[in-house]
């Protein structure tokens, strides 16, 4: 599983140039979150385990974003260059803690669209990989990233 996961944290590093985490450190920071909770983790199934880390890849990112805006003066955010991967919202640059944010928003309305965004953007999956995890068909997961990314754009265009 270590390999799968550095495999998804290369994926997901590539897409932000200006980070300062390297995949290693996140795979280490994932493993340890994993591995260290409070209550021991059962997982039902590799599906489910990778649904798992990619909500704590998310974790480690934003809270590093965070970090990393916090030390800065200003409070200036890292920003994500979503051309490098299918955009969320075409043709932007999206802050990290701003698309967690909207995140937030879309799990309250529909979590599995969020957990959909989770698994393909901060996870790296492909639709093909998004459709075994979240074990639905690819034309469901294609609608699903359709209906998420509109959903994230007016988020994130809101004042």
């Amino acid at each position: 599983m270590y390999d799968e996961l550095h495999g998804l944290a290369e994926r997901a590093m590539r897409r932000d140039a200006a980070h300062t985490l390297q995949p290693t450190a996140l795979v280490h920071e994932v493993c340890v979150r994993l591995l260290g909770a409070d209550e021991p983790q059962q997982w039902t199934s590799k599906a489910h385990l990778m649904s798992v880390a990619a909500k704590a890849m998310r974790s480690v990112l934003v809270d590093h974003a965070r970090r990393v805006g916090a030390d800065k003066r200003g409070g200036g955010a890292q920003r994500l260059d979503l051309d490098l991967v299918e955009p969320l919202v075409e043709g932007r640059d999206l802050e990290l803690c701003a698309l967690d944010d909207a995140l937030v928003e879309l799990a309250k309305v529909d979590p599995e669209l969020a957990q959909l965004v989770e698994l393909r953007f901060f996870g790296g999956l492909s639709i093909e990989e998004t459709a075994k995890v979240m074990n639905v068909s690819e034309p469901t997961i294609v609608r699903g990233w359709r209906v998420a990314r509109l959903f994230l754009a007016r988020e994130l265009e809101a004042p």
